[in-house]
């Protein structure tokens, strides 16, 4: 099962699952539970933390929820599933998700230099889901902009394309 974020993210051949962590941890549950699917893709949009540049396609089967206060050490947590990797999967591009968009140069480095690659707002849900129901799963995304000051800005302009080539990805799953 093919599946996007959905509202300005509508992806032909995926299905829509919401915006952000709750939205898409409902209707992804949802899915799962009426269609019974062998596998969980995400497609979508991404930001990079530096490691990758716009428009570049990343496929990754780890997702992550950690928030910046963490990083920083401002804050805890007693979740226990805050990164869910497929366990066939020996190395790893990962995506932190939050109901946030990082727009500091400052905290992307940080979260480059401790091992994440990309951020979007809903992987992590797929992922957790997934794992639930003992699903393979992955995402595949392009990147839209940088984690800065101009990220929105960078996103609103390069979307288009991405969901163009996200598209045509689609085509060849």
């Amino acid at each position: 099962m093919i599946v996007c974020a959905g509202k300005s993210e509508q992806i032909k051949g995926a299905l829509p699952i919401g915006v952000g962590l709750l939205q898409s941890a409902i209707m992804i549950n949802n899915m799962v539970q009426k269609h019974n699917p062998k596998e969980l893709i995400f497609v979508g949009s991404a930001g990079s933390y530096g490691r990758f540049d716009i428009f570049e396609t990343i496929t990754s089967h780890c997702a992550s929820q950690v928030e910046v206060a963490s990083l920083l050490n401002i804050s805890y947590t007693p979740l226990a599933d805050l990164k869910i990797c497929n366990v066939s999967c020996e190395t790893n591009i990962i995506v932190n998700c939050s109901n946030y968009i990082t727009s500091s140069k400052k905290y992307s480095k940080l979260f480059l230099e401790n091992g994440y690659d990309l951020e979007n707002m809903e992987f992590y849900s797929v992922a957790y889901i997934a794992k639930r129901f003992n699903l393979p799963f992955r995402g595949i995304f392009v990147v839209t902009n940088y984690c800065d000051k101009n990220a929105h800005r960078d996103f609103i302009k390069n979307h288009k394309e991405a969901v163009r080539i996200l598209e045509r990805v689609i085509e060849g799953v």
